[in-house]
């Protein structure tokens, strides 16, 4: 009985992820219509006209009347390639029947349908999947007589690609829309419709969309550029609706054609009123039927019909598999008993790039310690919210909400902008018990026990963390089982509970940035004064070290010459008497400062006695000189060893000094 019930949840899991039917009640009705038979259900919403597998003869012929389960089983196995037509199928599907060769019939080439504009032309091109960038532009090169190198092919959802860029490997539905520019070639008089069609090109349309079971408007910025279908599956991603279920009103009558761009559909610019519903599924009305005589699947070149599968990152091969599936069990999101976490995510981040597509949050590599100092301690402007991605591979619910929720374009870059993105698998339970440890050590048991209360059905999971000043706060758990309109609203949420308390801090950093940048500046002129202080004090020990040394050798210098005018005015010869036997000269100098200098001297006394004598009272001869009156005469140019008499310096005689020049 718990191996039935584990197969209908597998049955479910498929058929929602196949038919894009979130509504659950919904789905088990229809399975129950058909008796539980996955192929059934499927070809039952979504009828196709060629198939890939046909039924020889009756079923029940051949397998007898309990076989209605392998068949269905049959279905759903992928095809054989043409290179492998005998071969059973593919390991990596996850059913895998053995079936007799016959039952199976090649695989045709998957072909892509492009609508080419350029100027006043429009070229349809058709090429396998398989082709180069290139492939096409050496068809436009015949078509519209335009050189490869001067040739520009644009409108690529992933942006610029290159020639040699596999059109594989940029997941493109079945019908596109392209146009070619070629800025190097002027254009004519004739394409000046072109050249407005162009410039519509470059244009931003606002669309006003009306979702009318939500009651809720959508107002939405698309270039010119974008087409109807990828306007369409942006709507999916916001109300959930898949595009073969929308219903829309609104669109002008030329815009028939789904690969068509909105500069070319005649909406009106710059806003264009649409509103969408969902479309009554015709499985509503079908009656139940009790076997199938021909079992039907998509064909690959016919995937208008699955297209919602490829735009969600699905593989074809993966599109009916899950992680519980016996006998075709995906490799593990993350190896066991990793040491090295930034080994482990790399490892996580390239799996989960192979399951779902390239198209998905960009993961930090790293430890959760190392997420979190990204996420909450840098700059208050430059903080984010951490969201912490935990994957199980054993939920029924993990497949969708990867391929339809993590991979959607508008959760992508909500994340991407917001939000610091860290992963784990806990589908094993050492990486589990590994992701409680870090945990604990990083948030505390509360949330390493919020974690553990989560049963398996109930994963994935998505934590949405906030860092504070004093803790980190768990602000949602986000469940997977939930949709596209459901989580951005939980994450906006967060976002404002985030932006509230981020304002705060940027507030409070800016205001202790301010008194920082106040005392940074006090600290500046204070150490400036201080230098300048230092400064001026040092000039004036300097000034007062130059005067000391002046004025030591000063001092020295007077010390000297007094030291000289003592020993002058020992050495003197005694003043002789006014009376006496010889003859006596009376000498009368005058002094710079007008003071005079009276002294006797013997008439045969030298002129040396007499410089000695002037010297003493402090006018060495060699700083100043000694003249008479009239006639006027340089004494000390005469002889030092002549007497007063010699010198016609008697019987008396007024003299007077003068500094010398």
């Amino acid at each position: 009985m718990a191996s039935d019930s584990m197969d209908r949840e597998m049955i479910l899991a498929d058929f929602q992820a196949c038919t894009g039917i979130d509504n659950i009640a919904e789905a088990i009705t229809l399975l129950e219509l058909n008796n539980w038979d996955l192929v059934a259900a499927i070809n039952g919403v979504m009828p196709q006209e060629n198939g890939i597998l046909q039924s020889e003869v009756s079923q029940a012929n051949i397998y007898g009347p309990h076989s209605q389960a392998a068949t269905a089983e049959a279905a759903v196995a992928p095809p054989a390639t043409s290179s492998s037509s005998s071969s059973p199928p593919s390991s990596s599907s996850a059913f895998c029947p053995v079936l007799p060769s016959r039952h199976i019939v090649e695989r045709q080439p998957r072909m892509l349908n492009f609508r080419v504009e350029y100027r006043q032309r429009t070229v349809e091109v058709v090429v396998e999947e398989g082709s180069a960038v290139g492939e096409i532009k050496h068809i436009l090169e015949t078509e519209l007589q335009v050189p490869i190198s001067q040739m520009q092919l644009k409108g690529w959802k992933s942006g610029d690609v290159s020639d040699v860029t596999v059109l594989r490997s940029l997941h493109l539905p079945k019908n596109n829309s392209l146009y070619v520019l070629t800025p190097d070639i002027a254009p004519t008089a004739s394409t000046s419709q072109n050249s407005v069609l162009q410039e519509s090109l470059n244009q931003n349309f606002l669309l006003v969309i009306s979702h009318r079971e939500a009651q809720r408007d959508y107002n939405l910025n698309f270039p010119g550029s974008r087409t109807i279908q990828e306007v369409k599956r942006n709507v999916s991603d916001l109300t959930n609706i898949p595009v073969r279920h929308q219903q829309w009103e609104g669109w002008p009558a030329a815009a028939s054609d789904d690969s068509m761009t909105l500069a070319a559909s005649g909406i009106s610019y710059p806003c264009h009123h649409l509103s969408v519903c969902r479309r009554s599924s015709p499985a509503n009305n079908q009656e139940p039927t009790e076997e199938c005589a021909d079992v039907h699947m998509v064909s690959d070149s016919e995937g208008d019909d699955f297209e919602d599968a490829s735009e969600f990152g699905v593989d074809e091969s993966e599109m009916f598999g899950m992680g519980s599936s016996t006998g075709c069990r995906k490799a593990a999101l993350m190896p066991e008993n990793s040491e090295n976490e930034s080994d482990a995510l790399l490892h996580f981040t390239a799996e989960f790039s192979t399951r779902y597509g390239e198209c998905h949050p960009v993961f930090f590599i790293g430890t959760l310690e190392a997420a979190s100092q990204e996420a909450f301690y840098g700059k208050a402007r430059d903080r984010k919210l951490l969201a912490i991605y935990l994957h199980n591979d054993e939920s029924v619910l993990s497949n969708v909400f990867c391929s339809q929720m993590m991979c959607a374009d508008s959760i992508v870059a909500y994340l991407s902008q917001n939000f610091i993105t860290w992963a784990w698998d806990v589908t094993k339970e050492a990486n589990k018990a590994r992701l409680l440890t870090i945990c604990t050590r990083h948030f505390g048991s509360v949330v390493a026990q919020t974690i553990r209360t989560y049963k398996t059905d109930q994963f994935p999971l998505l934590l949405i963390v906030m860092g504070k000043r004093t803790s980190n706060e768990v602000l949602n758990v986000i469940q997977g089982n939930t949709t596209v309109d459901e989580l951005m609203m939980r994450l906006m949420g967060a976002m404002e509970i985030f932006s509230a308390q981020q304002q705060e801090d940027i507030k409070d950093e800016d205001e202790r940035e301010a008194r920082e940048m106040v005392k940074r500046e006090q600290d500046e002129a204070y150490q400036l004064s201080l230098e300048a202080d230092r400064k001026k004090r040092e000039a004036q020990e300097k000034e007062q070290a130059e005067q000391l040394r002046l004025q030591q050798i000063q001092k020295e210098a007077d010390d000297e010459k007094e030291a000289i005018r003592l020993s002058l005015e020992h050495a003197l010869p005694p003043e002789p008497a006014e009376e006496g036997g010889e003859p006596i000269s009376k000498l009368r100098i005058r002094t710079p400062s007008g003071e005079f200098l009276v002294r006797r001297f013997l008439g045969s006394t030298k002129l040396q006695v007499l410089f000695d004598f002037v010297a003493s009272k402090g006018y060495p001869w060699d700083d100043f000189k000694l003249l008479t009156t009239f006639p006027r005469r340089n004494i000390t140019q005469l002889d030092p060893a002549s007497s007063l008499l010699e010198a016609k310096l008697f019987p008396q005689e007024t003299l007077f000094l003068e500094a010398k020049e």
